[in-house]
């Protein structure tokens, strides 16, 4: 069953957004560093990262509508049915908060998230750091995406028709099996999704192309990834590395599965800090 429609208009109001949301601060800094989840988490999956980050620099994290530990009436799969919607809430967010010139961290979907709000509005963003992204995840003529057509009609079959049981392998391939704490973790944090939601969200995901895009970005980016990704193959970081507009750094980290943030922690962290400097 699909998701209902947002019928919450507080969700609209800018007063109200950082609330719902769960929107915070952490830290100080004359730098900031906006981290942004990907598809079937919350800002949670930043923990081990923030306490690293917050002595030196102010923190800002938030949860997006599909997240489980939102309010599930902000999540409308017509609304958000393109990852510009997403940029928009971005912008919203940020201008809400009063920030400028920022590091902005985008996990996954979030990176092109991130991307398409940059071009919009150049001015909220100092540097883009896109982690484990991807500017389309199907295969087409000579670009590899890491997925075919009757792949993702096969996960999505999966997950309309046994959802517990897609979560449970999904979270075994998407994160480093030998982290079996990052596995509960990001496992716990898809069933804390609707079925639903995660269903419309992934056609949202595994059917966007934004191969385009990435030649208007004149942002500073650093896209990092890690030696064997599931979800998005080396050879979609080597794509956007060659096809952004803008500067653009990669840097690889020598780890296994789509979340580093949980299991290459400090190796993650020597990264964002060589990236913002002290």
């Amino acid at each position: 069953m699909e998701p209902k429609g947002n019928n919450n208009p507080k969700m609209l109001e800018k007063p109200w957004l950082s609330t719902a949301l769960n929107a915070r601060s952490l830290g100080s800094g004359t730098e900031t560093i906006v981290f942004a989840h990907g598809f079937g988490t919350n800002q949670s999956v930043w923990d081990k990262i923030t306490p690293l980050l917050a002595e030196d620099y102010k923190v800002v994290l938030f949860d997006w509508p599909f997240s489980g530990a939102v309010d599930p009436t902000l999540y409308d799969p017509l609304k958000y049915s393109s990852m510009e919607a997403f940029a928009d809430l971005l912008i919203t967010l940020m201008d809400q908060m009063d920030l400028k010139a920022t590091t902005f961290v985008g996990h996954s979907m979030s990176g092109m998230i991130g991307c398409i709000a940059s071009i919009a509005r150049p001015d909220l963003f100092k540097t883009l750091i896109l982690l484990g992204a991807s500017p389309r995840y199907l295969n087409i003529d000579d670009y590899e995406g890491g997925f075919t057509s009757s792949d993702v009609d096969e996960l999505l079959q999966n997950m309309e028709s046994n959802y517990d049981s897609w979560v449970t392998a999904f979270s075994t391939l998407a994160v480093d099996p030998n982290d079996e704490p990052s596995v509960n973790k990001f496992r716990e944090c898809l069933r804390g999704m609707r079925a639903g939601v995660a269903a419309s969200l992934a056609k949202t995901v595994f059917y966007s192309d934004h191969r385009d895009m990435l030649e208007k970005i004149e942002t500073p980016c650093t896209i990092i990834q890690t030696t064997s990704d599931i979800i998005v193959p080396f050879s979609a970081a080597l794509y956007m590395e060659r096809k952004i507009k803008g500067k653009v750094t990669l840097e690889v980290l020598d780890a296994k599965g789509h979340f580093p943030q949980m299991t290459a922690t400090a190796q993650l962290v020597d990264v964002l800090k060589g990236v913002i400097g002290l």
